[in-house]
């Protein structure tokens, strides 16, 4: 009984291994994210970018825009005050409602990314009508911009790995965010920032939304506490790569040398 035994511990250990080179392997391939060793093989939208000590802290500030725009213009003056970059993802019939302030943003400079045609759960359509739901919105913005966005954000953060092949098949890049403001939620200027500054680290992405609130009291507070802490503004295309990069299973874009 020893030997069976013995035997079938060294066959249960030589498989732990083989699966652990598979799993290395696939991962190594794909740049994935996971759940086996802590590692995950799920594709993975970039949540924050790697940020050496050396380099500048920089954050990337981002505005989801669905309903409403009172508030856009307000957001881009005072932005401009600062000095700073942001990038507004833009839904489909957002673009059909406010095409002029749509090519506002991007004549201010600001960055344009796309947030889906109609805002829905996009894990739960066929592949077809996720990359209709994407390709229009794109057409769209290019019409009216001249430029075609790279980042996607989908609608409630909701990504599965068909949704995240679709994105990387239109040569674009699934964003997501590390610092959630909340603002939706109708939290107070004070209550914004609380969430904000102190958990702020170089290379994180801040979700705002376009039409909230209290973002237009609670933003100077953001910027002026962040700037006291050595903190510049960009826009997502001067932080987040869009290509030779992998993503950790925490979300974390580590650019390739």
């Amino acid at each position: 009984m020893f030997v069976v035994l013995k035997k079938r511990s060294i066959m249960l250990a030589a498989a732990f291994v083989v699966l652990f080179a598979v799993l290395t392997a696939a991962l190594g391939a794909s740049g994935a994210a996971g759940v086996y060793f802590g590692v995950s093989t799920r594709k993975i939208p970039v949540y924050c970018v790697e940020r050496g000590a050396e380099e500048e802290k920089v954050v990337a500030l981002t505005f989801d825009a669905a309903w409403g725009a009172d508030k856009t213009q307000g957001i881009m003056d005072i932005l401009g005050e600062y000095g700073a970059g942001g990038t507004f993802f833009l839904v489909g019939f957002w673009l059909d409602k406010y095409p002029e302030m749509t090519k506002s943003i991007a004549e201010a400079g600001f960055e344009i990314g796309n947030h889906s045609a109609n805002h829905l759960n996009m894990p739960k359509l066929n592949a077809e009508t996720m990359r209709t739901e994407i390709t229009s919105v794109n057409a769209k913005i290019e019409e009216l911009t001249g430029k075609k966005p790279v980042y996607f954000r989908a609608p409630y953060g909701d990504y599965s790995d068909k949704l995240m092949t679709a994105v990387e098949d239109l040569g674009m890049v699934g964003v997501q965010w590390s610092i959630d403001s909340l603002d939706w939620k109708g939290l107070s200027a004070k209550e914004i920032t609380d969430r904000i500054v102190p958990n702020v680290k170089s290379g994180d992405i801040i979700l705002f939304h376009n039409n909230s609130d209290h973002v237009l009291d609670a933003l100077p507070l953001v910027l002026m506490a962040l700037k006291n802490k050595g903190y510049s503004f960009v826009g997502l295309s001067e932080l987040v790569a869009t290509e030779n990069f992998t993503v950790d299973h925490t979300g974390m874009q580590h650019k390739n040398a």
